[in-house]
């Protein structure tokens, strides 16, 4: 029972810790907004 319990404690501090990065990217990670231009090969426009 020990490990256990060590087992399910290392498996919650470990997802605590991702859950604490993915809190700390949406916090202090601002995304900057650029326009994006793709090409389309006319082939693709052609209906089949």
């Amino acid at each position: 029972m020990p490990t256990l319990f060590r087992f399910v404690a290392f498996v919650a501090i470990l997802g605590g810790l991702v859950f604490g990065g993915m809190i700390a990217l949406v916090t202090f990670v601002q995304p900057v907004p650029r326009e994006m231009v793709e090409i389309v090969p006319p082939a693709k426009l052609q209906p089949r």
